[in-house]
């Protein structure tokens, strides 16, 4: 600390006598004039997230062209060859030229314009800024010149803790403290923003998404899952060793390659290091390794016994009748072969017969029939189903799709305890029924009058009868995570805005669990579906509060528990609880689709098997 302040001191002096010597030679514009002093890249970068010189006009700042994007934001980098002494300064920047540039790598340039930090997504993202030249005029001064030797971005040289807190006063923002790029990963990122960097050989965490992105990890031993990613478990282990990658290649000129979680990005992946919205700091290559393929295999879950009931959840991702026949016969392969035909399934995101077509219609009959069919011709159950329709537009997802949970059965193993009256707005409620609880409607929606589920999914519950044992399952699809700041926001922790939503349903739906164990101690309670929250999160917590409900997932190896990888993090979304009663079962994470390229649903399903 003391010796990182006074050289933050002195930049900070130096810059601001540089700002007042170039205005008074015309370099730039917008500040007070002193004396004359070229503008260098470091200067406009600072040694904070902001620059220095943000809307000021800068002219003839010179550098070699490292880096030309001719798609989506339309620009290039370039680098100072004579860096300055301060680590926490970047000697590159983008230039924002709107158009195709007319420059190449190795082009030495100067470069008039507007210092400005553009903030991906918007201010409301709470998104960090990309320091960059806007509205240029750029002069070329020579070519063929050599690209600045990149910075090896190695699993040392990235710091294990992750981010600052943020400034209280400032609202939690990281954005004005100075960059510590020794001690936290976002500010040694921060500090290479704009120039050429490179990793080695690095593993695979994140699959080939249809943006032509992935991500690999410069830690191979940081929280590394059972098949090769990486595990997010907690909101302190952050995984800073996570790096998107993206080519400076057109995708017509080449296509990008496709990798799977586990696979390998070898040889030397360059290029310079940019910000984006959807991954934040991206190595954008024009030099790109190659994939070599660690054979990842979908798994499957073992066939239950006779005396098991096999339950699952699995997230459908938006199915409908308007999907193509191979993604009904897909998921329901899935079903019959990875999940080895659970005696119930849990669906979450099936859409109404037309799918997203907003015309008021809700019925779901169709949907369902085509999924029951296409299992059947996998060779699995003849599956019946039972579920609510929806009022019109009122449980969120696409407009007109009208997404509900669904509960599949297998009545060669298990009934369904049919018990009239439940609709989209009527709620189910318990009673006691010679000594053991009894759902007044079956299947009915949990308490959907309550706020929590403005806007979104309703709980669906069901009684079952496994040889002659009652179990009653509550299926869910809580509020998504969308408006939630990323682990990259300029703010530190970031903003968890959805998660209030989430915690009233947990709280609801926890309510609901309590009253039918009031009303027989030892019920089988299972509440599943897609929780759209952590293991560890106030959201679990407070379905399991009171000791209701126990996290079926906590169960497994750290190395095991997730059901969905965002940004190269393995994490929990998709869950099971138990009541007290169900002591003994096993529990499976079937990973089939969000460590691969090619998904069917972003979302792993979930199967326990118990004895009730």
């Amino acid at each position: 600390m003391s010796s990182t302040l006074p050289r933050t001191t002195s930049r900070t002096a130096a810059v601001s006598a540089v700002i007042a010597t170039a205005v008074a030679a015309g370099l730039l514009t917008g500040g007070p004039a002193t004396a004359a002093e070229a503008i260098s890249i470091h200067d406009i970068q600072g040694t904070t997230r902001i620059s220095p010189l943000a809307g000021k006009q800068v002219s003839g700042v010179p550098g070699i062209v490292t880096g030309v994007r001719t798609y989506g934001s339309r620009g290039f980098w370039m680098q100072e060859t004579r860096a300055d002494d301060n680590p926490a300064t970047s000697e590159g920047v983008f230039i924002h030229t709107g158009s195709v540039p007319t420059v190449a790598a190795g082009d030495a340039v100067t470069v008039s314009g507007t210092v400005t930090e553009y903030i991906p997504g918007g201010a409301s993202s709470g998104n960090q800024s990309l320091t960059q030249i806007t509205r240029p005029t750029v002069t070329v001064t020579s070519s063929g010149n050599p690209i600045p030797e990149p910075t090896t971005i190695t699993a040392h040289a990235v710091p294990s803790v992750y981010a600052p807190e943020g400034d209280p006063a400032a609202g939690g923002s990281i954005n004005g403290l100075p960059l510590k790029p020794a001690s936290y990963a976002l500010d040694y990122y921060e500090s290479l923003e704009g120039t050429n960097v490179r990793i080695g050989s690095s593993r695979v965490v994140g699959a080939t998404d249809p943006y032509s992105a992935l991500w690999v990890t410069v830690k191979p031993y940081e929280n590394p899952s059972a098949r090769g990613g990486t595990v997010y478990g907690s909101y302190t282990s952050q995984n800073t060793g996570r790096l998107q990658i993206q080519s400076l290649t057109p995708k017509a000129q080449q296509p990008f390659p496709k990798a799977n979680v586990g696979d390998w990005l070898t040889g030397t992946t360059e290029g310079p290091l940019d910000f984006n919205q959807f991954g934040g700091y991206t190595l954008t290559a024009h030099a790109l390794g190659t994939v070599a393929d660690r054979g990842l295999e979908r798994e499957t879950t073992d066939k239950q016994r006779a005396g098991e009931l096999a339950v699952a959840t699995y997230n459908v991702e938006n199915l409908d009748p308007t999907d193509p026949q191979p993604k009904f016969d897909a998921l329901a392969k899935a079903v019959v072969e990875n999940l080895a035909s659970p005696d119930i399934v849990a669906l979450e995101e099936i859409q109404d017969d037309n799918g997203a077509k907003n015309d008021g219609t809700v019925a779901a009959g169709q949907t369902m029939k085509r999924f029951t069919d296409a299992i059947v011709a996998a060779g699995g159950p003849a599956y019946e189903w039972r579920g609510i329709d929806p009022v019109n537009n009122e449980d969120g997802g696409q407009p007109g799709g009208n997404i509900r949970q669904v509960f599949l059965f297998n009545p060669e193993r298990v009934s369904f305890t049919d018990r009239a009256g439940g609709d989209a707005t009527t709620a189910t409620g318990v009673v006691r029924e010679r000594g053991r609880a009894a759902l007044t409607h079956s299947p009915g929606r949990i308490d959907p009058a309550n706020t929590a589920w403005e806007n979104s999914r309703k709980p669906l519950a069901g009684e079952f009868t496994f040889r002659g044992r009652t179990v009653f399952l509550i299926a869910n699809h809580f509020g998504s995570k969308g408006g939630d700041e990323s682990l990259l926001s300029h703010r530190q922790p970031p903003n968890r805005s959805s998660e209030v939503q989430r915690l009233q349903q947990a709280r609801a739906v926890n309510t609901f669990v309590k009253e039918i164990l009031a009303a027989q101690r030892t019920a089988d309670v299972l509440v599943l579906g897609d929780i759209n929250d952590f293991e560890f999160s106030l959201t679990t917590k407070a379905l399991t509060d009171g000791g209701a409900l126990c996290p079926a997932v906590m169960s497994l190896p750290r190395a095991e528990r997730y059901s969905y990888v965002y940004q190269g993090n393995s994490q929990v979304l998709d869950q099971i609880l138990t009541s007290p009663s169900i002591r003994h079962f096993t529990y499976d994470s079937v990973h089939i689709n969000a460590e691969f390229a090619e998904q069917n649903s972003d979302h792993d399903p979930q199967v326990l098997r118990f004895r009730p």
